[in-house]
């Protein structure tokens, strides 16, 4: 046995006996060589990171001034200050940041399309860096945006003919940025035992047909991964991407193994979670089983909107109306005159529900997914989500100007983003992939919460009193993510638990408000939902002072509660998650608005650039929230 097999086989042991010591759940499978972290916890912690991150090796990252790459990404990610645009003409940068509190994991995720025609048309020297493309790129890169992304949107797409016969020649240049994502990637991981910081490598496949977004994020487990990224041109549809990724990474032998995470499905015009085929027909067994195995979480909540519920008139629950975008797709952004309301199935609860459908028929649940947030920064700034210093996250938002903004520096109706919280052990990545095969993770607004949820039939009901929350919940329940096992008792509860976000020192954080359990379940074969309050008081009065941004009334520092569902039919599968408000606060736009002396008292001073502070019906405040992962019941097989 080697020196690898020693240290995996010693830490494995290690992991076991404290493990078992402690009475909690199994240990995490270690496939990687790397010093044994110093703190490790068998009951879990929470780790906050982002997993979805564009640097200027992404396509319209680049054409908007973005400069930071992977490497200063990674940087920024633990805590080092960070330049962005705009630039001046000594190419230094106007404005700067830095996050008050690292990040413990972060994913760069550029896209796999055009990254090698950016790095062609980047590179003086390379075959078809002269083209007219290129030169558009280089001199209008606005046009650019627009031109490069439309093509490659496009059903059957091909690439420019700058790349040759095939596309070799840009997938040949795509082989420089992949390998210095893996580098970078490389050399931010912590692998002493310190283990402060925890890379991934990534991407992102962005399929985008005529702009219904299908867009999947791709985190691999550790250094070992494919060739080259799998892109929309080798893949133009989530089946043949499923099959390209089993081909060049699962099916190698090498311990290549991967998680894809769908994100804006607000965005998919109601395509994200179809369960039909390319060619119309119904998803059989065994797609679903590969669906399942592969896409194990769903991104909830990030730079370009909530993409937790419909907002409808048939919803009675008020609270998802939390950043909505006004369009069902990226076309219908710039085309608002033909905009239209996200078409059903665009939203996670939606796919949830549906999920117990295709259950029943198929035996497998081809949607149960984890839920976490991120950001999808195209500034290289990973867990920049303070709303009180949002420069703008770019993407499909405002370009990037040669001078500081006059106005918002970004699209009203974008946001800062989310963070994921992955509960595991030690802060390494084999420990943190684990996490998420398993679905214990959750995604915030923004805010550091920590939730805690646990599923079972006999959880005490002063358990939120005991001060073995955690042991009790794993040695008797399952946590979120998890499957509820065989009933041994009428009716089954659920403990949950949340710590509000301490901030720091400069900037508290705001107290919690409530805590709410979404059920859903089918029933006749519909799918039906309800929200119940468990904790809290949603009509405590809380408020925030507008002027000042002070937020004002009562609130928690910590809500807790076991809550048995009084619906419960033993016959009906379901699936629950937990969903923690906290009091108002401003909103990002509204901070903004402030600071720059924005008075709507007196139209006439507003200068035209910051008349959208002013506009009716614009949203002042947020109600920052975290979402668990659900947990899930099946009646036993007949």
């Amino acid at each position: 046995m080697g020196a690898r097999g020693i240290l995996r086989t010693a830490l494995a042991a290690a992991l076991v006996a404290s493990a078992a010591a402690a009475g909690s759940p199994s240990p995490f499978e270690v496939g990687d060589a790397r010093e044994p972290c110093a703190v490790r916890t068998p009951l879990r912690s929470p780790f906050f990171g982002d997993l979805h991150v564009h640097t200027s090796f992404s396509q319209d990252a680049s054409t908007q001034g973005t400069r930071n790459g992977p490497r200063e990404a990674y940087r920024f990610a633990r805590g080092e200050k960070l330049g962005i645009q705009p630039y001046d003409e000594q190419g230094r940068p106007q404005r700067s940041m830095q996050l008050e509190r690292p990040l413990d994991f972060a994913a760069v995720t550029d896209h796999a399309e055009l990254i090698g025609e950016v790095e062609i048309c980047r590179t003086p020297g390379l075959k078809g860096h002269r083209s007219f493309t290129c030169w558009i790129f280089r001199e209008f890169p606005r046009a650019a945006y627009f031109i490069m992304n439309t093509k490659s949107s496009m059903h059957d797409p091909t690439r420019f003919g700058f790349c040759g016969e095939g596309g070799r020649r840009c997938l040949e240049a795509a082989r420089v940025p992949w390998q210095e994502i893996q580098a970078a990637a490389e050399g931010a991981y912590d692998r002493t035992s310190a283990c402060r910081f925890t890379s991934f490598v990534g991407y992102e496949w962005t399929g985008s047909l005529d702009t219904n977004n299908l867009h999947r994020n791709v985190i691999f487990r550790n250094q070992r991964v494919p060739e080259l990224p799998t892109s929309f041109y080798e893949a133009s549809s989530a089946e043949a991407l499923w099959k390209a990724l089993r081909e060049s990474c699962l099916a190698r032998g090498d311990g290549c193994d991967l998680i894809l995470i769908p994100h804006n499905s607000n965005l998919s015009n109601g395509l994200m979670f179809q369960t039909v085929g390319p060619e119309g027909q119904p998803i059989t067994a065994e797609e679903a089983s590969t669906r399942a195995e592969l896409e194990r979480l769903v991104e909830v909540m990030q730079h370009k909107g909530d993409s937790e519920c419909r907002l409808s008139p048939d919803t009675t629950d008020e609270l998802c109306g939390f950043e909505k975008l006004s369009y069902a797709n990226f076309g219908q952004k710039y085309l608002p005159w033909i905009a239209k309301e996200a078409k059903p199935r665009s939203f996670v609860r939606e796919a949830l529900g549906v999920g117990l459908a295709e259950e029943q028929r198929l035996g497998v649940n081809p949607f149960k997914y984890g839920l976490i947030a991120s950001t999808d920064s195209h500034l290289g700034t990973p867990g920049a989500v303070d709303e009180r210093d949002h420069p703008g996250h770019g993407g499909a938002g405002a370009p990037a100007a040669r001078e500081l903004p006059k106005g918002l520096p970004d699209d009203f109706e974008f946001n800062p983003g989310g963070l994921a919280v992955i509960w595991a052990e030690e802060n390494s990545r084999d420990a943190l992939f684990e996490a998420m095969r398993r679905r214990e993770v959750y995604g915030t607004s923004g805010p550091r919460h920590v939730v805690r949820f646990f599923g079972g039939w006999d959880l005490p009901g002063d358990l939120c009193w005991q001060e073995e929350f955690a042991a009790t919940g794993y040695a008797s329940a399952v946590p979120m993510g998890g499957d509820l096992p065989a009933p041994t008792a009428d009716t089954p509860s659920f403990a949950v638990s949340a710590l509000r976000d301490p901030g720091t020192s400069q900037r508290p954080g705001v107290a919690l408000q409530r805590i709410q359990i979404v059920k859903g379940w089918l029933e006749n074969g519909a799918s039906r939902e309800q929200v119940y309050e468990v904790a809290g008081d949603p009509e405590n009065g809380a408020s925030v002072d507008l002027a000042s941004c002070t937020p004002q009334g009562p609130g928690s520092d910590s809500l807790c509660s076991v809550w048995r569902d009084p619906d419960f039919d033993a016959s009906q599968r379901a699936f629950y998650y937990a969903r923690v408000v906290e009091n108002p606060s401003c909103r990002w736009s509204t901070l903004v608005c402030n600071a720059k002396g924005v008075d709507c008292g007196d139209p006439g001073s507003v200068p035209k650039e910051l008349a959208v502070c002013c506009e009716p019906g614009r949203a002042k405040t947020i109600q920052e929230r975290s979402w668990t992962s659900p947990i899930w019941y099946a009646p036993a097989s007949r």
